[in-house]
């Protein structure tokens, strides 16, 4: 996708990432008790790598039996794990973060061939805040009472957690460590489409020598899903996923006493003033919507851009995004990488399809893209208006739409017509504005000249139809606690 390949000496030169750091079984059981078994049922699926469409492995797929057994594995891993000092829980959790750090390099190149995003992210960015977050919330296992949630908070219990594909093992540990580090034990059930990083996770756990039953996890479809946010003897869901699910998990908790938390849609407002230092403006925006090729909840899918620089913040875009690089994740240059499969790819093509048709004006970065797999070309719409569909919903790919504004107030107004409240990001040289702006927006996390910062000890989360409840921080803990 380099423009320069005809006016540059240097001829581009792969680095590819080796393979040979992970060892992929040909098969995989689901994780109960400690152990690997099969489904009940006998049923299994595959999991393919979507930058080739390889098979990666087949897999167990849990049915409502299997998520039966593993609740009351759980349940009996409860009494002696709630009742364990917080610092002896501490200690799995520490060395729980330790081995993920040992094993940094072969759960990212696991994580890119599962899910497809670039090495240089998984590497860099995911597995890295992965640890972090069992360091974190290791170092709160002893200290709840000081928590702000009262003396002796006590864990709810069993928590049945599901998590998305798009950010594999770091909701996987945005979900696992918080309810360890409160005493309660977890069944978790990863997306069917990256079920393996969650697998190796079930290793580490029999590798740092966790009790049975703490941690169990499930690989299957969302009537696995289903089972388990519905089984009597779960007390707490926890869901990151998109808002239509989370609002079916809403409406079969209701008129339970089981506690929930849900991580939903975004439509991120990325607004940039006409005093914002534009380079560094244009890597926040790429940031913001390219970054795991959109398939980011808190993505600034929406550009707001004052009205006097967008022309001149238009063409640094476009610039920018020419250069970018598409293709093998495994490559340590790679910028872009593959849609996690064939059905996301065909909802990204539908909903751009919609913008054009809907009267918005498509650019596309020129780029080759491979004949296996399931690739987009970044792509951004000006000419959009708050009425274009793909302005209002969701689309979860490398698309950005862009709008413009005159005034703050008009910034605002723009950046909270939506159904949905995640994220927002504010680029401005003055700090009184990205005050007075930030305690306006409608939105759970508001960046000021960067973009998808994430950090272990602040919370995220949001409002609206984004969902409700904290994770991360000491905020973090409270979905894990009688309070």
């Amino acid at each position: 996708m380099d423009m320069n390949k005809q006016t540059s000496a240097f001829a581009y030169a792969p680095a590819p990432e080796s393979r040979s750091v992970v060892d992929i079984a040909p098969s995989y059981g689901l994780f109960i008790d400690g152990e690997f078994t099969e489904a009940a049922d006998g049923k299994v699926f595959k999991t393919v790598s979507p930058s080739t469409e390889e098979v990666l492995s087949e897999v167990a797929r849990a049915g409502a039996e299997d998520v039966d057994r593993a609740v009351k594995a759980a349940r009996r891993a409860f009494e002696k794990w709630s009742a364990l000092p917080g610092s002896e829980r501490a200690k799995y959790l520490f060395r729980i973060a330790r081995i993920i750090q040992e094993r940094s390099r072969e759960l990212a190149v696991l994580e890119t061939l599962d899910n497809g995003k670039p090495i240089k992210e998984t590497r860099d960015a995911d597995l890295p805040l992965v640890a972090a977050h069992f360091f974190y919330y290791a170092g709160w296992a002893d200290k709840l009472d000081h928590a702000g949630f009262g003396n002796n908070p006590r864990p709810l219990g069993v928590a049945g957690q599901v998590i998305p594909w798009n950010f594999p093992l770091l909701m996987l540990a945005w979900k696992i460590a918080p309810a360890l580090a409160t005493g309660n034990t977890v069944v978790l059930k990863p997306a069917e489409t990256t079920p393996l990083s969650a697998l190796f996770f079930a290793d580490i756990c029999r590798q740092a020598g966790l009790p049975r039953g703490v941690v169990n996890i499930l690989p299957g479809y969302g009537d696995a899903g289903a089972a388990l946010v519905e089984h009597e003897d779960v007390n707490k869901v926890a869901f990151t996923g998109s808002t239509n699910v989370g609002k079916a998990i809403a409406r079969s908790v209701a008129g339970t006493d089981k506690k929930v938390t849900l991580e939903l849609g975004g439509k991120g407002a990325n607004i940039v003033f006409d005093d914002a230092p534009i380079d560094q403006a244009v890597e926040g925006i790429v940031t913001g919507i390219f970054f795991n090729q959109g398939q980011v909840c808190c993505a600034g899918s929406r550009l707001l851009v004052q009205e006097s620089i967008q022309d001149e913040l238009l063409d640094s875009l476009k610039r920018r995004l020419s250069t970018l690089r598409l293709g093998d994740p495994l490559d340590k240059n790679t910028d872009i990488g593959a849609i996690n499969s064939a059905e996301q790819l065909a909802r990204i093509t539908a909903l751009t399809e919609t913008g054009e048709a809907e009267g918005a004006e498509r650019w596309s970065a020129p780029c080759e893209l491979p004949s296996a797999g399931y690739w987009f070309a970044p792509t951004l719409f000006t000419g959009v208006t708050q009425a274009h569909t793909i302005a209002r919903d969701e689309i979860f790919g490398p698309v950005l739409s862009v709008l413009s504004f005159r005034t703050p107030d008009e910034a605002v107004a723009k950046a909270n017509n939506s159904q949905y409240g995640l994220s927002a990001g504010i680029w401005t040289e003055k700090g009184s504005r990205i005050l007075a702006v930030a305690g306006k927006l409608r939105a759970g996390v508001v960046w000021a000249n960067t973009f998808n910062k994430f950090d272990p000890t602040s919370p995220f989360g949001g409002y609206k139809e984004s969902g409700f409840g904290r994770e991360g921080g000491r905020h973090g803990l409270e979905g894990y606690l009688d309070v």
